[in-house]
């Protein structure tokens, strides 16, 4: 997979660099830890390519996931007409709007858990770009798309691995659960790599960008139902959609002749079909 290639944007010096990081963890007396998915970006001009290569505007009202000591959001300020960082460490919320003032800019801090969240202060976020914390990465994601229908494009940084699944075809054998429910909301293309030395700690795993865009649902589905579907397909993904299906119908004979009516092969597997064929699966029950 390619590195990150796009031109950075014309930024200035306001940006962290790794001294700063250190000095400003030290402030707080912060160990990062793995329970809170912490490692913070110490490289500014990945900082100005992630920023560039999320497409965001002056337009946009940035929603950020995790901002952890402020590096990617000092990069949003200048770039967007406003921020809304939502931290779950008390320390970090408090200290980040003090770091922020530098770069100027339009900034929001709400101190929740992102999980959580139901509303969110202000205009409505058009976008969501951030580096994600790697142990809750996919659901923050499906959950803000979710909750948050003004969103129509994001960018952001998860572990490889992750990159891989969110944006897999049909038929990969990383194709599975997320893939088809962020094709619910959107669709996603791996946006370019991120070397694990720009991070402090340096994690121990490989990190992608996954870039998506808002599209329309499948026409006439219910998510709940469509979901219930792809969860009954990959619960036990080497089985047939016949087998795999049984309990979610009732029986297999039910499942095979739910599936007749959709169009789809009783003998296939999830993992080749699209979210598309999940819903009309969930129609024809």
């Amino acid at each position: 997979m390619a590195a990150l290639r796009s031109p950075p944007l014309q930024l200035t010096d306001h940006l962290l660099g790794a001294v700063e990081i250190r000095r400003l963890a030290a402030e707080l007396d912060l160990r990062p830890t793995k329970t809170l998915g912490q490692n913070f970006l110490l490289d500014a001009n990945t900082v100005r390519r992630i920023v560039a290569v999320s497409g965001v505007t002056a337009h946009d009202v940035v929603v950020e996931v995790g901002p952890g000591l402020g590096s990617l959001t000092l990069g949003l300020l200048p770039a967007v007409r406003r921020v809304v960082a939502v931290e779950i460490d008390p320390r970090l919320a408090d200290l980040l709007p003090r770091t922020a003032a530098r770069a100027g800019g339009d900034l929001e801090v709400v101190t929740a858990d992102a999980l959580r969240v139901t509303g969110l202060p202000g205009p409505a976020p058009t976008a969501l770009v951030a580096n994600l914390p790697y142990n809750v990465a996919v659901p923050v994601v499906l959950t803000m798309l979710e909750r948050f229908p003004s969103l129509e494009r994001g960018l952001v940084m998860v572990q490889q691995e992750v990159a891989d699944r969110l944006t897999a075809a049909p038929g990969s054998r990383v194709y599975g659960v997320p893939t088809v429910k962020l094709a619910w909301h959107a669709a996603a293309r791996q946006a370019g790599s991120v070397s694990r030395t720009v991070f402090w700690p340096v994690p121990n795993v490989s990190s992608g960008l996954v870039a998506f865009t808002r599209c329309a649902a499948p026409p006439d589905a219910d998510r709940a139902g469509v979901f219930a579907v792809v969860d009954a397909a990959f619960a036990q993904r080497r089985k047939t959609l016949r087998a795999a299906l049984a309990g979610w119908a009732g029986d297999a004979a039910t499942a095979e002749a739910v599936l007749r009516r959709a169009g789809i092969d009783p003998s296939a597997r999830g993992e080749t079909l699209t979210v598309a064929d999940f819903a009309s699966i969930a129609a024809a029950r």
